[in-house]
């Protein structure tokens, strides 16, 4: 709007030194004064439909994390997460664009401090266009957040910090909802393309005071003979793989495919009035001989949402080697991946509106699948801010 306004000046000059001769003056004055008045009502209006149509977000996270795991050093670090998003919305269509913390992890924006106080890697974190055209419903391509249900914010199939890349549809109404996704694990064919789509669907309600959701999912991951798509030749996050040399190694590729079929179910209600949620997740991959299944049964009371607010959870998860994914479950639950079990306790503590003290104690058990598993223990202290 601002080049508008500087050609319209300049228009209103030139035509002021072609008709100066005409006209006083004085009136010259009065026409320069009502173009200074329409331009800054121009401005002002400009301003407020921007104001209407972006809207910029983020969070900050302090974290202190201390892991014990059997056979190996106890190891302690300071880590810090920051992010930040702008979106735009027009009719029909949201554009966002953004930035986090964090080198190419796709389930983790954390960044270790040290090396003498060195910057850190910022990278592309949301870059979408959302297509709202239809009733109830709205497809969004690119790189963008999770669409999929996770019950209880639990990550037995996904970490809360995986963005998928590609597309997914989504529709919902009071009491039903759907969502397909496709999401490229690796898209140039000179890598070996890896592509993976899914559905899932529900319904949600409530009843006696209690609400819930339920629903069920299917997931289809073409991995059998395809490498790693991320890190070493042989990281597979606790899922079975075959090197054809297997000290170098080298040639590593998947076992299985991942056809994975979950099923869960979220109720929440007040008791002593505080809120109290129960979450149960379970997923087989039917592709997989053994060592096929994952489940999570959980339970979270009270909500943070301002000052003195507490919240306290409970899980109990045991994810079986080639049950899931290893490369986009949960991060944290026994050292990241799959082949794990065990407990997850956390306690919060509202600060304000934005801002939370948050501990989280992992108890856990890796490497189940060889029948020697090792113990397996992380303690997360948070402090976390948000804006929008």
């Amino acid at each position: 709007m601002r080049i508008f306004q500087l050609i319209f000046a300049a228009g209103l000059m030139l035509i002021g030194l072609s008709v100066q001769a005409e006209v006083s003056e004085e009136e010259f004055n009065e026409l320069k004064a009502q173009y200074a008045d329409l331009a800054e009502k121009v401005d002002g209006k400009s301003d407020i439909s921007w104001a209407d149509r972006i809207a910029i977000s983020g969070d900050f996270r302090f974290r202190y994390e201390n892991i014990e795991e059997e056979g190996e050093h106890g190891r302690h670090r300071s880590r810090i997460r920051a992010r930040t998003a702008i979106k735009a919305s027009m009719p029909n269509v949201e554009i966002g664009i953004g930035l986090g913390t964090g080198g190419n992890d796709p389930v983790s924006s954390n960044v270790t401090l040290g090396e003498g106080g060195s910057s850190k890697d910022i990278r592309l974190d949301l870059a979408y266009a959302s297509w709202m055209g239809l009733s109830n419903t709205v497809v969004t391509l690119g790189k963008f957040k999770n669409p999929l249900i996770r019950v209880g914010g639990n990550g037995l199939l996904w970490d809360a910090d995986w963005r998928p890349e590609g597309m997914t549809a989504g529709w919902g109404n009071e009491h039903f909802f759907g969502t397909a996704i496709g999401s490229w694990l690796e898209g140039d064919s000179k890598k070996g393309s890896e592509y993976f789509w899914g559905l899932q669907g529900g319904v949600k309600g409530e009843l006696i005071g209690t609400s819930f959701t339920a629903g069920v999912s299917f997931f289809d991951m073409g991995t059998a003979g395809a490498k790693s798509a991320f890190g070493d030749v042989d990281d597979f996050f606790g899922n079975s793989f075959t090197c054809t040399d297997m000290v170098t190694p080298d040639d590593c590729t998947y076992n299985v495919n991942y056809e994975e079929i979950e099923v869960f179910a979220e109720a929440a209600t007040k008791i002593a009035g505080q809120t109290v949620k129960f979450f149960a997740d379970f997923v087989r991959n039917q592709d997989a001989k053994e060592n096929d299944t994952g489940w999570a049964l959980g339970i979270k009371v009270g909500k943070v949402k301002d000052l003195g607010q507490w919240a306290v959870g409970y899980l109990y998860q045991d994810l079986e080697a080639d049950a899931v994914l290893g490369l986009v479950t949960d991060s944290d639950f026994g050292g990241g991946g799959t082949d794990s079990r065990g407990h997850k306790i956390s306690v919060a503590y509202g600060m304000n509106k934005s801002s939370a003290l948050k501990a989280t104690y992992f108890i856990n058990e890796n490497n189940v699948a060889s029948g020697n598993p090792r113990d397996f223990d992380r303690l997360q202290l948070d402090i976390q801010f948000k804006f929008k």
